[in-house]
């Protein structure tokens, strides 16, 4: 017989056996030559194997042989009986056919319903993902509109300030200008009254001529003092726009730069080259403001611009009112104290030789001090490669391996080289430090110098020509700031 689902061709089926006289029955039982195997989902088949208990058939003893030869010679030999109870009943291979069928229906209605459901789900998420990337493109559509809306308010709020700052500086310029013009006749004012001071005998009098010059002098300084102080406040009000002029260029350029992102955002596809996977980015929420906070933000640059705006223009107002009054009062002491004057040419000119005498000296010091500082450079370079030699020995030596990684005396004797050369290079770099503020001091004392020199030579030429000075006075332009 062959095994049921088997061809006769299979090499496992072995050869072929005759149906009426087949060999005798291995002497292993049905179990462990069927070996049960299960459906997925199911009860085992071994849930309706037979329960009998089969024996392998043994050979009769010799008494028995005497008496079954009495009887009639059984039709089955004993072998092939033994083999036909192995085999399953009618009944189980009914039923085994029919959970295998009721097994596979039960399948196919399931994965029916898988399948249905699937193609059901599938359709239902596309239209969701679909719906919700059109409602983020409709929300970057609105975000990009409000974007440009600020933008327009930003910048048009940008130029105003622009315009008016530079309106503003060209006042705190007037303002400095007027002063530099009134430190000449100041100066000139100041030389006739220390002259005046030199008089001697009868000519020490104090005639109407020295009471004009006082109030002169009274004069010029009041002016300078409130055009200084309308100059600060002008400067102060200058950063306080350049502030404001900083928040919305910060803003507009953050604008800009958001409009750019959310437009490039906008116009992807999915079939764009430029998409890609970031897992986890959706978890993180690095934002700072919500859409309130974030337009109450540029209002609050637009309103504190346009407070600065405000400002600077009460402040242009006031300094055309100052400078028309002090070109008026100077004026009116130019003419009223337009008379004789003596010079001191004698004390200035001696002041003046004894400042360039310390000029020279200190130029002197400033060449021997440059030249203190090239050396400490050069020195300073010179300890840069040995340091470099001992800090490249210490971390070639940490690469020795296991126990070589020893402190030994070459590595305390590298050590201490790295902090003696670094403790030389900090005392050199602060020797160095100490050269460079020596040649700044020097250097501003040059500076004080040579100004004082200027003054005293000009002091000295006003002495000489006191009177063709004074005959000489600012234009009313030149007084209100204008060159």
């Amino acid at each position: 017989m062959e095994f049921l689902g088997t061809t006769q061709l299979a090499s496992y089926c072995g050869t072929k056996k005759s149906c009426l006289f087949p060999d005798l029955a291995p002497t292993t039982t049905t179990k462990d030559t069927y070996q049960s195997y299960y459906l997925p989902g199911y009860r085992y088949l071994s849930s309706w194997k037979p329960s009998l208990i089969h024996k392998v058939v043994s050979i009769p003893s010799s008494s028995e042989q005497q008496f079954n030869s009495v009887r009639q010679p059984p039709t089955v030999l004993p072998a092939l009986r033994s083999a036909l109870h192995a085999r399953y009943s009618t009944r189980d291979w009914h039923h085994a056919n029919m959970v295998q069928l009721k097994g596979s229906e039960a399948s196919r209605c399931c994965s029916g319903r898988l399948n249905a459901d699937s193609m059901r789900l599938m359709q239902d998420k596309d239209q969701l993902t679909h719906q919700m990337q059109e409602d983020s493109k409709r929300n970057l559509a609105e975000r990009i509109s409000n974007i440009d809306f600020w933008r327009s308010e930003l910048m048009y709020e940008l130029e105003s300030l622009l315009k008016e700052t530079q309106d503003l500086e060209t006042a705190k310029k007037r303002l400095e200008c007027a002063v530099d013009e009134m430190q000449r006749p100041l100066k000139v004012t100041l030389e006739c009254l220390y002259q005046r001071e030199n008089r001697k005998g009868i000519d020490l009098v104090h005639d109407d001529v020295e009471k004009n010059l006082i109030k002169e002098l009274d004069v010029f300084k009041d002016c300078q003092e409130i055009l200084k102080k309308l100059a600060q406040k002008i400067g102060q009000q200058l950063c306080i726009n350049r502030g404001a002029q900083h928040a919305l260029e910060q803003d507009l350029s953050d604008k800009n730069s958001a409009h750019f992102i959310d437009e490039k955002c906008f116009n992807l596809r999915n079939t764009s080259d430029n998409i890609n996977f970031y897992h986890g980015v959706e978890k993180v929420d690095g934002t700072v403001s919500v859409p309130v906070t974030w337009a109450r933000f540029s209002e609050d640059n637009i309103r504190c611009s346009q407070n600065a705006r405000a400002n600077s223009v009460k402040l242009r107002d006031d300094t055309e009112v100052a400078l028309e009054s002090t070109s008026e009062q100077l004026w009116n002491h130019f003419i009223s104290t337009n008379l004789a004057f003596t010079s001191r040419i004698a004390e200035v000119a001696d002041t003046k030789n004894k400042l360039e005498a310390q000029l020279a000296k200190i130029l002197q010091e400033i060449f021997q001090t440059e030249d203190t500082i090239m050396l400490l450079e050069r020195s300073i370079k010179a300890k840069e490669y040995p340091l470099k030699v001992a800090q490249t020995r210490l971390e070639g030596r940490t690469k020795r391996p296991n126990i070589e990684f020893c402190r030994d005396a070459p590595h305390f004797q590298l050590v201490t080289e790295v902090f003696t050369i670094d403790d030389t290079l900090q005392t050199l770099k602060q020797r160095l430090q100490e050269a460079h503020n020596t040649m700044q001091m020097l250097i501003i004392n040059k500076s004080k110098l040579e100004d004082d020199i200027s003054v005293k030579a000009n002091s000295l030429f006003i002495d000489k020509k006191c009177m063709d000075m004074r005959k000489v006075f600012p234009s009313t332009p030149r007084l209100i700031g204008y060159t």
